[in-house]
């Protein structure tokens, strides 16, 4: 039975071939992963069809591939043998090497003219130097953030939050909430409550621009921002203005362990209205994210430090954090974007506010 490139999703055409988890004249069972692909948006596991010996690779590591491409054979009947593999181990190896060998050659190759903004690459240090291609999900990364400078009329206001009253409901009611629900009280939930309670109050910063038409969208679905080694991925909360507290801590829990095992679908990630970002977990005191396109705005979180601020004429010291929002000024306007801050802001340090809804 071939093994062929799965469909990845109606905006998915082609991917990469990440690494082969199998060599050829290996046993494999079925509906065990066999070879790892990696698209413009996530890595996928592509299992064996059947049971049997991996028999052919058709595409080497690195190669790209489009949907319902050949990747190679699973033969149900042929036994490996010690010498077979060894013998496909070492032909697979030479192959990678002239492949990479090959890449190396291609990237060092000047641009020809069809290539706008291309640059020749400069002469490397061979000692002190590497040139390595980038992943596809990286270039789709760089693609994505470049367009949106592009394309966008990017304008960042800042706020900052009193994290008090938030910080004290935690640690009041975290070993009942964890006791109840199985799962940890973060601060991710309550932001992403505020924030679509502060949407509802000012739909166009929900909404998106195409051509000369403004979409607003009647539902909230919040992208949240997580880290890999290989990039970053925005994991979608579907519906969060019909999620609990807790159902919105266990959907991003799930989403986050799904990011790091490399289990996301092309579903988890598409039709988010509004991104949610927290550089705070990497030591970030402030920044001005970059906008997910289409989304007209996003939400950066930054660390909580103690700093003193004046409380009713007294000078006290609290857990401060600040909020950046970066927002497309085409549709977006300081009011709306600095009234929203405010909205969120009251929200967070009125947490109260979020359960009664007012």
């Amino acid at each position: 039975m071939e093994i062929k490139v799965p469909a990845l999703g109606e905006s998915i055409t082609e991917a990469t071939v990440a690494r082969w988890m199998k060599a050829e004249g290996d046993t494999v069972e079925e509906d065990e992963a066999v070879l790892e692909l990696e698209t413009d948006k996530v890595s996928v596991e592509v299992m064996a069809p059947q049971s049997g010996t991996l028999t052919n690779i058709l595409v080497q590591e690195g190669e790209t591939v489009e949907i319902g491409s050949i990747l190679g054979n699973v033969d149900r009947g042929k036994k490996s043998s010690s010498k077979q593999k060894k013998a496909s181990q070492s032909k697979k190896s030479s192959s990678k090497t002239n492949d990479n060998k090959s890449k190396k050659s291609a990237s060092v190759e000047p641009p020809k003219g069809a290539e706008k903004g291309a640059s020749t690459p400069r002469k490397l240090d061979k000692d002190r130097e590497e040139r390595v291609p980038m992943t596809t999900l990286r270039k789709r990364i760089a693609e994505r953030m470049k367009a949106s400078q592009n394309t966008a009329a990017m304008l960042t206001s800042f706020s900052e939050v009193d994290m008090s009253a938030v910080m004290r409901l935690r640690k009041k009611y975290k070993e009942i909430f964890e006791e109840k629900y199985g799962i940890k009280l973060g601060l991710m939930s309550f932001f992403t409550k505020a924030t679509v309670r502060a949407l509802k109050e000012f739909p166009v910063i929900n909404a998106e621009v195409e051509n000369e038409d403004i979409i607003y969208k009647n539902y909230y679905n919040i992208g949240i921002a997580v880290s890999l080694d290989k990039g970053l991925v925005v994991p979608v909360v579907r519906d969060a203005d019909t999620l609990s507290l807790a159902d919105v801590e266990k959907e991003i829990a799930a989403l986050a362990g799904k990011a790091r095992e490399n289990k996301l679908t092309i579903e988890d990630l598409s039709k988010g209205t509004f991104t949610i970002t927290n550089g705070g977990v990497f030591g970030s005191l402030l920044s001005t994210p970059i906008l997910n396109p289409p989304q007209s705005a996003i939400l950066g979180l930054h660390k909580i430090e103690e700093r003193p601020v004046a409380i009713d004429g007294q000078v006290q010291i609290r857990p401060m954090m600040y909020l950046a929002l970066t927002y497309d000024h085409r549709i977006i306007d300081g009011k709306e974007a600095v009234s929203f801050l405010v909205h969120l802001k009251d929200s967070i340090e009125n947490p109260d506010r979020l359960f009664l809804d007012i």
